[in-house]
């Protein structure tokens, strides 16, 4: 579980993030939604500490992040998997040598060790014989999918995932939506994913923390996200399936 307690963050005299809080579980796909410039990837970078928070504070299973010495944090860090937006691989690393970069980093395990363990999560997001690729060698749906290897490959207890379905035609989205979903409950990992696509929100979203301007204004799940009674997020829900169904048109 991971925990966050009146994080505030500003550029300037802007106010980014308002003093959120909430709590993201184990073992489901939270997910934090809002429109562009709501403050879901500040969030996110507060959260694992790309950002420092002006107050608040994170916590990973009861361990204070912001807090930590520079110990504690690196060990809190190498429990943490990352999907970054548009899958983020080194263009000049092959597809086996980007997932086994984590372990090359962040462990002390053998060739041999390392290579199975990038065979096996290579083979569970259902990518086999594409070790020698180059990233330019493979579509932008099998990115992502060696984007999520490379997340997991640590066997972390949580996974971020930026925007994830970024870029991806409807049907690659809901195979990586699936895989997402899949891994969260097969590893028992506290999955955590920014996303504005309400096809993500509707098949995923088993908790979900909407933000509006910088504050914190609804949390469920969707099944009860359409019957909110929050305007702004009527507003998004609306919005959102009006531009899918004028892209689908």
């Amino acid at each position: 579980m991971i925990k966050i307690n009146s994080i505030s963050k500003s550029f300037r005299d802007k106010t980014v993030l308002n003093s959120i809080s909430g709590e993201f579980d184990k073992g489901k796909c939270n997910l934090i939604i809002g429109a562009s410039g709501t403050g879901k990837s500040v969030l996110l970078k507060c959260i694992v500490g790309l950002l420092p928070p002006d107050s608040g504070h994170v916590y990973y299973d009861l361990r204070n992040f912001t807090e930590a010495d520079k110990e504690m944090k690196s060990e809190i860090r190498r429990e943490i998997g990352m999907l970054f937006q548009g899958g983020a691989l080194f263009d000049s690393k092959n597809v086996e040598e980007n997932v086994m970069f984590p372990l090359d980093i962040l462990t002390q395990m053998g060739e041999e060790e390392k290579r199975e363990r990038v065979n096996f999560c290579l083979q569970r997001v259902g990518l086999e014989n594409v070790n020698k690729k180059m990233p330019s060698e493979i579509s932008g749906g099998m990115k992502k999918r060696v984007g999520i290897a490379r997340a997991i490959v640590n066997n972390p207890n949580y996974l971020f995932c930026d925007e994830p379905n970024s870029g991806l035609d409807p049907q690659t989205s809901i195979l990586i939506d699936e895989l997402i979903l899949e891994i969260t409950h097969e590893f028992d990992i506290t999955t955590v994913v920014v996303t504005h696509d309400m096809n993500s929100v509707m098949g995923i979203g088993e908790k979900i923390m909407f933000l509006y301007k910088g504050d914190k204004v609804w949390e469920g799940s969707h099944q009860n996200i359409t019957s909110s009674g929050v305007q702004a997020l009527d507003d998004f829900v609306f919005t959102n399936k009006v531009m899918k169904s004028l892209k689908a048109s």
